[in-house]
């Protein structure tokens, strides 16, 4: 059985027909056509689907599509504004946080919940938020360079 409903993804709003078992991710994949988000254990292991759900970062992979809606999700291309940037992406690729990239998406969103939540984390902290998120590439040095600079680059913008 199908079911009708709406889900808002980066602020677009998609009616989508649904079988109630369905993931985000593979909703968002197939229906939306958003490829970004990965689909890597689909088992909550890995990270690689992560999305922002009302600003906090959820493994779609395991989050089932009916229970999204009338919430704002936020997918790696709702990240950048068109073609620029959103700091942390700049960064990630400045400091190496980019390898293979089949983990980058999740990264991003990861990070992009921690700094909403916390604007100046410590490594410490960046290592943490980053813990449900697996890279087999880049050793994450990289990557937490990234964020702390990009903490640092919007404190001084006062965001």
């Amino acid at each position: 059985m199908k079911y009708s409903t709406t889900l808002n993804v980066n602020g677009i709003d998609y009616p989508v027909e649904i079988e109630a078992e369905r993931s985000l991710l593979s909703v968002v994949r197939t229906e939306i056509g958003l490829t970004g988000p990965k689909e890597g254990c689909d088992d909550s292991e890995c990270g690689a689907c992560m999305m922002l759900l009302d600003g906090k970062a959820v493994n779609s992979c395991s989050y089932l599509a009916l229970q999204a809606q009338g919430h704002k999700i936020t997918t790696i291309e709702g990240l950048s504004e068109g073609d620029d940037l959103h700091p942390l992406q700049a960064n990630f690729l400045e400091q190496g946080g980019v390898q293979c990239g089949f983990c980058t998406p999740g990264m991003l969103i990861s990070a992009s919940a921690l700094l909403q939540a916390n604007p100046s984390p410590t490594e410490d902290e960046v290592r943490i938020a980053l813990s449900g998120n697996l890279c087999r590439c880049t050793g994450y040095d990289g990557i937490v360079k990234a964020v702390l600079i990009t903490a640092g680059e919007l404190a001084a913008q006062g965001a």
